[in-house]
């Protein structure tokens, strides 16, 4: 099975870890085998290598090779599925960062662009449709040409597994492609991807439902005890589904909070100091309704953040002679945004900059409030934050 998906999130670091064997480029786009690959090709030979030597006695031991190419033989069409992805979405100017085969087949993972439902269903389908002309020019292969014994099983097997990859590819429901399908149609009718990719994402787990149903309790209840590999087979494709679906639905989920993310609206009111100023000054303002208070360096940017706690434990006698900076602490570097900012550009923009504390600021650059990261997740994910009136949030 194959999938495609998109990185939208920006400041994702490399962890240093190589997730595969890189296998080069084609047509500018990396492809990279997965190490959990040679599980799903160990499983093949395991598996389908005995069916061979049983039904084809003249092979031998060399059935267990056969059974290996046809692991290479669906990683192949596998990458024809996912080159299919990237060449279509190349025509629209999507930059593909990578091809990644693996365990699960394969998917295609994109830089940030800007879709539309019908430019969806076509970068996505164009991966089944990859699928069915393997399919058909392998058919005709077979039934043009009086092939070899093992040229035939394989000919005929790689027919089978594009058709199947193809058909199964179809199916109404993410993480398959089909389910672009199914979002396109839902978003082109609400206005909003985000429902649509809820909408997908029930449909996987429909199809989940549905095919446990089929392969496992239908012949359950009519007495028939399934093979084991091929127990093991749907209950491994159900629980990938599965959870691909679920992870749809909850970023979906999460994409339909976005609009709800505003610096202006989520801030708490805060007023700038500049690094010269005094504790007092600091309790003036906040005595006088700045419930944040945002040092500021020479230049003006924000710079730091007074520690309510720390501001607190001044004495008066020592309020104005003691430096504001010794009852803050310091913001991260660029760690201010304009109080317009809204949105996916503003969770991307947080996500590039450490620290959990963010200065608002007009457009004259003056400090308006103050934005923390719990203020901002516990929007995305719809959960109340702790305490969203402490400028120190959870850690500093």
């Amino acid at each position: 099975m194959a999938e495609h998906s998109t990185k939208t999130g920006a400041g994702e670091k490399a962890t240093g870890r190589r997730e595969g064997i890189p296998l080069g480029r084609i047509a500018g786009v990396p492809v990279v085998l997965a190490y959990s690959w040679f599980v799903i090709a160990a499983f093949t030979v395991i598996v389908y290598g005995p069916v061979l030597a049983r039904n084809n006695p003249a092979l031998g031991a060399s059935a267990y090779v056969v059974a290996f190419a046809y692991a290479v033989l669906l990683l192949i069409s596998v990458l024809v599925h996912e080159l299919a992805h990237a060449l279509t979405a190349k025509i629209y100017g999507w930059p593909t960062e990578k091809i990644v085969l693996n365990l699960w087949g394969g998917h295609t993972q994109f830089e940030s662009f800007t879709a539309s439902p019908g430019r969806s269903v076509l970068v996505a389908l164009a991966g089944p449709a990859a699928n069915f002309v393997l399919a058909g020019g392998a058919w005709l292969v077979l039934g043009t040409n009086s092939l070899g014994s093992v040229a035939e099983i394989l000919t005929n097997i790689f027919v089978w597994a594009n058709f199947l990859i193809g058909v199964f590819n179809i199916l109404p429901g993410l993480p398959l492609d089909g389910g672009r399908m199914v979002e396109s149609i839902v978003w082109k009718a609400t206005g909003s991807q985000a429902k649509g990719t809820v909408a997908a994402g029930w449909g996987g787990r429909i199809i989940v439902v549905a095919i446990a149903y089929w392969f496992l309790v239908r012949p359950f209840l009519a007495g028939d005890r399934p093979d084991f590999s091929f127990l093991m087979i749907t209950i491994l494709v159900g629980g990938f589904l599965w959870m691909g679906a679920s992870a749809s639905i909850q970023q979906g989920t999460l994409r339909g909070r976005l609009p709800l993310v505003s610096a202006a609206a989520l801030s708490i009111p805060a007023a700038g100091l500049p690094a010269t100023a005094s504790a007092g000054d600091a309790l003036r303002l906040s005595e006088g309704g700045a419930k944040a208070v945002v040092v500021c360096g020479p230049d003006g940017r924000p710079q730091g953040v007074v520690d309510p706690d720390a501001l607190q434990s001044v004495p008066a006698a020592a309020a104005d002679s003691t430096p504001v900076q010794a009852v803050s602490f310091p913001l991260a570097s660029g760690a201010y945004i304009p109080e317009w900012s809204k949105g996916q550009e503003l969770v991307q923009f947080l996500s590039k900059v450490d620290g959990r504390h963010y200065a608002v600021v007009d457009h004259n650059g003056q400090v308006t409030g103050l934005l923390t990261q719990e203020a901002v997740l516990a929007t995305i994910t719809g959960k109340r934050p702790r305490n969203n009136s402490d400028p120190q949030g959870q850690n500093r």
